[in-house]
């Protein structure tokens, strides 16, 4: 039996997340973690894998984080850590318990139902292309067991509806980018001579973790193509590969070794300054192959520059083609060289292509919007689940 509580309690918060690696989804974790309201609700902070570089980002917000290093879930390992995750809830009184994509998912809602937690939440933020049909299934019967299921984007509602999930019960709450990153001073030429190149070249940057259906090799092919077009062009892949997947990155640069383009574009790793980064870009480029709402799509639109993405997923929730920027069909290398070389041939157009996306983030896309829906979110079903108690 769960104990009642004071009215002047806040609202206990368990968020559960696979990893703190980086990550978009997990920066939004983090950053909406951060950012609930602290005089109404009490964060804490779950994970499946020790270590990633957002812990230490935790520990600065004062976010508590306890880590279930799980096996295989078919294994006695995570069962018990499961009804250890279980009796943790019941004993802190977890009101709502928030878990994110697959494994965060499958990991907590059933413990978190068996708990008894008033709120358990899904969270689904990709249309699974990764998934196995298995896997799939799984899912399905998890999203079932919680009271809700939060989406990050149309197209990812769409897709759960077309796999025969509930309409009613899946809730969409878009990313939400804090714009005040995007409100500094930009070193062009400190930025460029970050990347070994010469002051004031054109940037064409993609922000991506570097893996596939990230569309890189397009990008790779599209910079060989405007080689001879825009021979002062420079092309910027900034992110890391996912672990164990350093492979995929040495391929990458055997291709733009192998079409000419290896002095011209420069692989920069994991950066700490995307803001700045994006901000001396003359293009910002999203060349995936399958995105729900990605997160450096929108961070390239907070920064005003003029960006090119591929018609995926939510790209075209919040994108508009011809009026905040170009979209293009994904896979196709041509048509991204294209779009690019016509950002790059018409600077006026593509000022007030970067200038019309600022003002969609700002108007539907900030970090307060997000968190205000997020907390509303919280409100109204422990609300709805205290007066159908008080019914009974």
């Amino acid at each position: 039996m769960r104990a009642m509580r004071g009215a002047d309690e806040r609202i206990r918060v368990l968020k559960v997340v696979p990893t703190l690696r980086y990550g978009g989804t997990e920066r939004q974790f983090m950053t909406l973690s951060a950012s609930l309201d602290p005089g109404r609700f009490e964060v804490n902070l779950a994970c499946l894998r020790p270590g990633g570089g957002l812990t230490a980002e935790a520990v600065r917000h004062g976010l508590p984080v306890d880590t279930y290093d799980i096996g295989p879930f078919h294994s006695a390992r995570t069962l018990g850590l499961q009804a250890r995750f279980a009796r943790d809830i019941a004993r802190r009184r977890i009101d709502v318990v928030h878990a994110y994509n697959f494994y965060g998912n499958v990991f907590a809602v059933p413990p978190a139902r068996l708990a008894g937690a008033p709120v358990v939440l899904a969270s689904i933020r990709d249309c699974g292309p990764y998934l196995t049909p298995m896997q799939l299934r799984v899912q399905r019967l998890m999203c079932r067991a919680a009271t809700r299921v939060v989406v990050n984007a149309g197209a990812v509602r769409d897709w759960l509806v077309a796999e025969g999930y509930d309409p009613g019960r899946i809730v969409v709450i878009p990313n939400g980018v804090d714009l005040e990153r995007f409100r500094t001073a930009i070193d062009r030429a400190g930025v460029s001579a970050s990347l070994g190149f010469a002051p004031y070249v054109p940037l064409v940057t993609v922000v991506s973790r570097v893996t596939r259906l990230k569309g890189l090799e397009e990008f790779i092919c599209a910079a060989s193509m405007l080689s001879e077009l825009h021979p002062r062009a420079r092309f910027v892949v900034a992110g890391e590969p996912a672990p164990g997947d350093e492979c995929y990155l040495a391929s990458l640069r055997r291709l733009a070794a192998r079409l000419g383009v290896d002095d011209r574009l420069v692989f920069a790793g994991l950066r700490h300054d995307v803001p700045a980064l994006l901000g001396a870009s003359t293009v910002a480029v999203m060349p995936s192959l399958n995105e729900a709402m990605p997160n450096a799509l929108l961070e390239a639109m907070a920064a005003g520059v003029p960006t090119v993405a591929t018609r995926v997923g939510g790209t075209q929730e919040a994108m508009t083609d011809g009026a905040t920027g170009l979209l293009v069909a994904p896979g196709d290398a041509r048509a991204l060289a294209g779009a690019i070389s016509r950002m790059l041939d018409e600077p006026v157009l593509a000022a007030a292509f970067g200038n019309a996306a600022r003002r969609r983030i700002e108007q539907r896309y900030s970090l307060e919007r997000m968190v205000s829906d997020t907390e509303q979110l919280y409100l109204d079903l422990l609300q709805r689940r205290s007066m159908r108690k008080q019914a009974a």
